[in-house]
């Protein structure tokens, strides 16, 4: 995690703990509360956030509906979080943090006090059980140890409303993407491996200098699966389908995209019709998911509207959510636009809001070409999903 994370002369961390006493305010909330040790080894994913800073001890970071921001840290983190300006007070400890705490919570006197904890929702849930019992029973014996709610809302909007220098931030991760790819293209021909595929596009994407989001996949035709497996030693040949998913990460924002070429036949004129029809439905699909995503509309009446548009043509269903929200992590956490699976938790029924980033994803399975998936990265407006960087809209042939 960098200490300091600047766009320009703005200070990320700091406008996102604006923001965060904004929201608090609107959601009637008293107070937020971290508790964090060892960062390095157990990080909360707010810590990156709204904090910016690695601690080794135990650790209190206090955000009030009245724009409060106050680090409660150990002697020796102390002089980060002085030297930030971030935080409108930093108080440490030596020995032990409980009574600086008990002290702390008897001052602020919050009816309420969110912390992170989250059954559907991983970027909320940062406090661990054993922190948590430490929490109660630092708060044993007063009326606040039962005023701890969970944060799992408020999380969930402060690190989905992204501010347009995040957008900015996620933008250029998504350009350099699209830049590594187009660099790639040239380099990949067939008789190389899909482990070769992933180390060009990886080099494209540290040439320019940013590193990967997640490990890039490469499926040579249908030799393999499409998900989150590594790339093999199988070889990309003439009639396959080459069908890769990557993306870059860029001064701490993420993008991830999917794209496709297709090398025809010795002696094939045209591409098969079947490849034709299935990568314009694709495409088609997310076009009019992205015109779908405007503010209010929940994820899971998207997702079923791209669901019928393709099962209508004859197609099965895709086995995973149309988009995930991008950020900090490439799968950021909130709202996801999917179907309402046990495994996706409530974040399917939460409407999405104007500054949401997801991708947009889809593929149809053609035995003996391979997966026809494309990906893409939008920002949500008043007038629908604006596309991050330029689209595949058109098939590439060798």
């Amino acid at each position: 995690m960098p200490g300091l994370l600047y766009f320009g002369t703005m200070d990320l961390v700091k406008e996102k703990i604006v923001q965060a006493g904004q929201l608090l305010k609107e959601m009637d909330i008293d107070l937020w509360l971290i508790f964090v040790r060892e960062t390095m080894m157990q990080a909360d994913p707010t810590i990156a956030l709204v904090v910016g800073h690695e601690v080794v001890w135990q650790s209190f970071f206090a955000f009030t509906s009245k724009k409060d921001a106050i680090a409660l840290v150990g002697n020796l983190d102390e002089e980060n979080f002085k030297k930030s300006g971030r935080f409108t007070e930093v108080v440490s400890y030596t020995s032990g943090v409980k009574e600086d705490f008990r002290k702390l919570i008897k001052r602020l006197k919050p009816k309420k006090i969110a912390v992170n904890y989250s059954s559907s929702n991983p970027a909320a849930d940062g406090l661990t059980h054993g922190m948590y019992l430490l929490l109660r029973e630092y708060l044993k014996g007063t009326p606040y140890v039962k005023r701890l709610v969970s944060a799992e809302d408020f999380c969930t909007r402060l690190r989905s409303r992204k501010n347009s220098a995040e957008i900015k931030l996620i933008k250029n991760a998504a350009l350099l993407a699209h830049t590594a790819w187009e660099k790639a293209v040239l380099e990949i021909k067939p008789g190389i491996t899909e482990m070769e595929i992933a180390a060009i596009i990886d080099r494209q994407i540290a040439k320019q200098g940013a590193t990967n989001s997640f490990d890039t996949i490469v499926n040579a035709g249908d030799k393999t699966r499409p998900g989150h497996g590594m790339p093999t030693r199988a070889k990309l040949e003439r009639g396959d389908l080459l069908h890769v998913d990557f993306g870059a990460r860029l001064d701490g924002y993420c993008s991830d995209l999917q794209r496709l070429m297709y090398f025809k036949r010795p002696g094939e004129k045209n591409v098969p019709e079947e490849l034709t029809a299935a990568f314009k439905r694709v495409s088609g699909i997310i076009e009019t998911a992205a015109r779908k995503c405007r503010p209010g509309v929940k994820g899971f009446e998207i997702d079923a509207l791209a669901r019928t548009l393709l099962t209508d043509h004859g197609y099965p269903e895709y086995e995973h959510a149309l988009g995930h929200q991008l950020g900090r992590d490439v799968h950021d956490g909130g709202a996801v636009i999917g179907p309402r699976w046990e495994r996706y938790g409530v974040t399917p029924t939460i409407a999405i809001e104007p500054g949401n980033v997801f991708t947009l994803e889809l593929e149809i399975m053609l035995p003996g070409i391979g997966c026809v998936g494309l990906e893409e990265d939008v920002c949500v407006t008043g007038r629908g999903a604006k596309f991050l960087c330029p689209r595949q809209t058109e098939l590439i042939v060798r």
